[in-house]
């Protein structure tokens, strides 16, 4: 059951850091402030990529489960 709390709560920071990221990169854009919409792709990007390694992570932990099935 807290494996799926913990997952929920990464998806909703995930999604949080990603329209934090889109909000910076268009407050940038609307000013015309370069840094700020860099960083608003740099934080967009980071959130794309932890999501990623949450996928890769839970895909691994589930064939590292079967395999201990098919041993027993």
């Amino acid at each position: 059951m807290s494996g799926t709390i913990d997952r929920a709560k990464d998806r909703a920071r995930h999604e949080v850091d990603r329209a934090r990221g889109r909000a910076k990169e268009l407050a940038g854009r609307l000013t015309g402030d370069e840094r700020r919409e860099a960083e608003g792709r740099t934080d967009r990007a980071r959130a794309e990529l932890r999501r990623s390694w949450r996928s890769v992570r839970e895909r691994a932990r589930g064939v590292g489960d079967s395999l201990r099935k098919g041993r027993s």
